[in-house]
């Protein structure tokens, strides 16, 4: 796979309700760097890929806390999938949801994992197995 350093990028906005706070567990969880702070909305990276934390205010949008279920599922992809769960449940994210282990896949083996963090998002992580194209066999 190679990367466009031009081309397009996604990213998610977290609903949390105190920005501050989930940037500061973000670190520490997950190594986030900060690259901007406005208050109420703050942009992170973790290894060049950003994502941003935003306090809804009634702007049409909320919390997992407040709705009462998952918002949105976070998908990420690195070399240690194992590494990365173990240091946000250190940090208090809850590891139990669906533990790592390897999948059989069409490609081969995928390890994944995932854990939910305090703010309630579901972060499901895996090896970078997914992000190549895969062409069935034909036969």
């Amino acid at each position: 796979m190679t990367s466009d350093p031009d081309g397009p990028v996604i990213s998610v906005m977290l609903a949390v309700s105190d920005a501050t706070e989930a940037a500061s567990w973000y670190a520490k969880a997950l190594g986030a760097t900060e690259l901007w702070n406005l208050g109420s909305v703050i942009g992170l990276t973790v290894e060049r890929a950003p994502f941003f934390l935003g306090e809804p205010a009634n702007n049409r949008w909320d919390t997992p806390q407040s709705v009462g279920t998952r918002t949105v599922r976070i998908e990420v992809f690195v070399a240690d999938p194992d590494s990365f769960i173990a240091r946000a449940v250190a940090a208090g994210a809850d590891g139990t949801f669906d533990e790592i282990r390897d999948h059989q896949m069409p490609w081969g083996i995928h390890r994944q994992g995932s854990f939910v963090d305090p703010y309630g998002h579901l972060w499901l992580v895996g090896d970078k197995s997914p992000l190549r194209a895969h062409r069935p066999a034909s036969g």
